[in-house]
Parts: structure tokens; C-alpha cells; sequence
């Protein structure tokens, strides 16, 4: 038979019956006759010292004293509308014998033990990743079947690709298609092709990042993953195998580069060639060597260039086919600057693993005051630039209703300062940085349309008037 301590991390018996006499009764487990799992409550008296254990044995049962038993004791408490802390468990195994008085005498040979105050419990599951697949590789063995985690198609789509992430790209996108229109350019088959295109070319750096992160030992190395940062953990955990995983890459990639030459037959212009060149590249690099940006600490400026003027300018000259404007540009770059600030303090959390792992993020190289400090700053100057915009006349005055989600910047930066070490702690901040980026290209998206709806209500309103 399989053993099942084999994949988790043993602790010396002493310091398991330590434990266990912290607990008011332990649970008493062993395998029956006929081969079925037995539990009963006892209340033991644990000689930690010596190594031993003595309880009365439970009424009604008959004690295997020939083979192996185990006592547990385990501790939670639930938080209503959070879910649990001060979770504490262990398990000593041992053989039991009778003694002269009636009770039962086990002596401890093998332990383990988990402690919420010594270690988080997400980051103590991650720990325990590698064991569990050698598990699962010798159960394997022993059926003669594969055995492996299993999560619906559905499901496993939306995490191997992360989809949700995908508001970086629609936000770019769709006030690209808004400015264009404004301009009196617009034509649906082309914005929605580009709206495909960008999505699948945002898909393909998804998976790419996880496909080469794998190769290079960021993600294994990684213990402390939350919803927002590590990857996907698709291979980590054994529900996509890594040549899966890069084919999935190659098509993302085949449908953004055929939906990029359908645009050019479509509307060509050397302007959309070489954002479309430059866009492929830099998604391609991001991890993959030899450039490796990320690994360089150029990831921020790579995400920033690919998911803001590259995405933004790109739709706009599909509909324009012509030269790039102002507009577009200005109106990319506070875009740009929160996206990148998403990658940015996504890799907070990510520091010990990216650095073992020889990826020299920004949060890797730089100390945790600055690492905050330019976050506020490039936070500040993304709300400064759409202030700017308006003034000098570029951006419509509607666009200053982006201005709103500012406080959501202060809560990210107080965060960031007061949960820098605690990565399960922050992940409910790296949540309101991706709202941040949202929120603000949502609301110039909406300031875009609402001139575009008066224009097209009330074409005797001069435009002027919105500037």
C-alpha cells in the first residue's frame, strides 16, 4: 500500500505529542478487520518526555494492538463572513499495547503538524505541491491507471488562460475604436476583428508567462501565490501539462498574428504593421529568452508599452488607417501606467520566489520604501497626465470624471505600506489596483461615448464646447 504520510512534511514525534497535549481530546483512528477506517474520541495523558501516550480505550471498539493507530488533534475557529483562522492540526502515529490497569499505552515513531501562527495555510498548501504530485506519481504506479487533479473544462479555460485579466485589453481597445469614431472614423467588422486579435494576443502572453516561468523555476519556486499573482499554477498543479500549455500559446499567437494580416489586407498602413511587429514581440520577450524583459526588470515597461499605446493606437489606426494622432497617444498613457502598476505590485507577493528564481523585478531590486513611493508617484502622474490632456484642450472635458477613482490609489499605497510581507494580506489591494485600471479606462471609455452620443443626438452642438 501507498503510504499516506508521504505527502506531507514529517515533524519529530516528540514535538507531536507536544502538541497534542495541547488539545483537551484527541481523535483515535485505526483500520478495522475489515479494512475499513475507525474513529473515536478519547481523552489522552501525554507524556511528551518519554515518548508515550495512555488513554482507557474506547467503549464498544477492539483496539488492532498488533498494528499501527494514529492520534490527532486539530483546532479552528470560523470567522462568519471570512472563513477560518487559528487552524492548528496534528498527527502522531504509534503502536499500541495494554497495560495492567486497563488502558492503552502508544508510543509515538512519526509525527506532523501544522500551525497557522508559524505558517499561512495557502502558503503551506503550495509547500506541499511537490509531494502531492510524487503521491499521486506512486499511486499511480500502484493501480495502473493515471491519477491525477481534475478540474470541468470551463473552469480549467478560465484559469490555464486567466481570462478575467482581460479588461487590460478591452479598455485599451475599445477607447482606441471611441477616439477613432469621434473623428469620424468607424467600421464594425475591423473593430471587432481588432477587438479578437488584441484578446487573443493578450491570451498568448497569459500562457506564455506560465509556459516559461515553469521552464525557468519562477513559479515552482513561488510559495505564496494569490488570486492575482504566481500565474496561473495550471502546471504546477498537474492539471495542464506543459506542451499543452505551449500549444495552447501557439494558437492564442496563430489567431492574433491571422487577425493582424486580415487587418492589414483589410486596412493596410505601415503604422498598424509595425504596432502589430513591435506588439508581437514584446508579448513573445516578456519571458521568453533571450530577452527575458521581466527577468531584466523591464516587465512594468513592456506591459505598459504593449497593453497602452501599442493597443490603443493599434485599434485607432485600424479605423483611421492613416497617421497616429495626439489624441490617442495622451489618451493611452494613463492606461499604460496603470497597467503597468497592476504587473507592478502584483510582484510585491511574487519577491522571494522571482528572486530565487533569477527574476529581477523591480520589487526585487529596489527597497520596500521606494518600491511604495513610485508606485504613488506613477499612480499620481496617470491622473495627472488625464487633468493635463483636458486643459491643454486634447482629451474632451468629460474625461475628467476618470479623475474619480483616485482614492482607490491612496487605499492601494496604504496597503502596499502596511501588508509589504504579508501576501495573503495584500491580495485584497492587488483586487482594488485592478479596479483602479478598470474604473478609470471604464469612465474615459464612457466620457468618449457621451461625446459621441451628443454628436450624434445633437449635431448643431459644436464639439468645441466638450473641449
Amino acid at each position: 500500500m501507498v503510504d499516506l504520510r508521504a505527502g506531507v512534511q514529517m515533524i519529530e514525534p516528540a514535538a507531536g505529542l507536544a502538541r497534542l497535549a495541547q488539545f483537551p481530546f484527541q481523535l483515535l483512528t485505526w483500520v478495522a478487520e475489515d479494512g475499513y477506517p475507525v474513529s473515536a474520541a478519547i481523552e489522552a495523558d501525554v507524556d511528551a518526555a518519554a515518548g508515550t501516550v495512555s488513554f482507557l480505550p474506547p467503549a464498544g471498539f477492539a483496539l488492532p494492538l498488533d498494528g499501527e493507530l494514529s492520534l490527532t488533534g486539530s483546532h479552528i475557529r470560523p470567522q462568519p463572513g471570512v472563513g477560518y483562522d487559528e487552524r492548528r492540526h496534528v498527527t502522531v502515529w504509534g503502536r499500541a499495547s495494554a497495560t495492567a490497569a486497563e488502558r492503552i499505552s502508544f508510543r509515538a515513531h512519526a509525527a506532523w503538524g501544522w500551525d497557522e501562527s508559524d505558517i499561512p495555510f495557502p502558503e503551506y498548501v503550495e509547500r506541499q505541491v511537490g509531494q502531492s504530485r510524487r503521491y499521486l506519481a506512486r499511486l499511480s504506479g500502484e493501480l495502473g491507471r493515471t491519477v491525477r487533479p481534475r478540474l470541468s473544462l470551463g473552469w480549467l479555460i478560465l484559469r490555464s488562460t486567466r481570462l478575467p485579466f482581460l479588461s487590460a485589453t478591452f479598455v485599451p481597445v475599445l477607447v482606441g475604436i471611441a477616439i477613432a469614431a469621434l473623428h469620424g472614423f468607424f467600421e464594425p467588422l475591423t473593430a471587432l476583428i481588432t477587438l479578437v486579435g488584441a484578446a487573443a494576443a493578450h491570451l498568448a502572453i497569459n500562457v506564455t508567462n506560465d509556459v516559461f516561468d515553469a521552464r525557468l523555476g519562477a513559479d515552482e519556486k513561488n510559495v505564496n501565490p494569490t488570486q492575482y499573482s504566481g500565474g496561473s499554477r495550471v502546471i504546477q498543479y498537474g492539471l495542464v501539462s506543459l506542451r499543452a500549455m505551449a500549444l495552447i500559446a501557439a494558437g492564442c499567437y496563430a489567431v492574433t498574428i491571422a487577425a493582424g494580416l486580415l487587418l492589414l489586407w483589410l486596412r493596410p498602413s505601415p503604422e498598424l504593421l509595425g504596432i502589430g511587429v513591435v506588439g508581437v514581440l514584446i508579448g513573445l520577450f516578456y519571458t521568453a529568452p533571450p530577452l527575458k524583459l521581466v527577468y531584466r526588470g523591464l516587465g512594468e515597461i513592456a506591459v505598459a508599452l504593449g497593453f497602452g499605446p501599442l493597443m490603443l493606437l493599434g485599434a485607432y489606426v485600424v479605423q483611421s488607417g492613416g497617421p497616429i494622432a495626439v489624441e490617442p497617444i495622451v489618451a493611452s498613457l494613463p492606461i499604460a501606467l496603470l497597467v503597468a502598476l497592476i504587473l507592478y505590485a502584483n510582484e510585491v507577493p511574487d519577491r522571494s520566489g522571482d528572486e530565487r528564481a533569477g527574476k529581477l523585478t523591480l520589487p526585487v531590486r529596489l527597497p520596500k520604501p521606494t518600491v511604495i513611493s513610485l508606485y504613488y508617484a506613477l499612480a499620481l502622474a496617470a491622473f495627472a497626465i488625464i487633468g493635463g490632456g483636458v486643459l491643454a484642450g486634447v482629451l474632451p472635458i468629460p474625461a475628467l470624471v476618470a479623475l474619480l477613482p483616485l482614492p482607490l490609489a491612496l487605499r492601494v499605497r496604504d496597503g502596499l505600506t502596511a501588508h509589504y510581507d504579508q501576501p495573503y494580506a495584500l491580495m485584497g489591494y492587488l483586487g482594488v489596483n485592478v479596479k483602479l485600471h478598470l474604473y478609470v479606462g471604464g469612465l474615459l471609455l464612457a466620457a468618449y461615448l457621451a461625446v459621441l452620443a451628443v454628436a450624434a443626438l445633437a449635431p448643431g452642438v459644436p464639439l468645441f464646447l466638450w473641449r
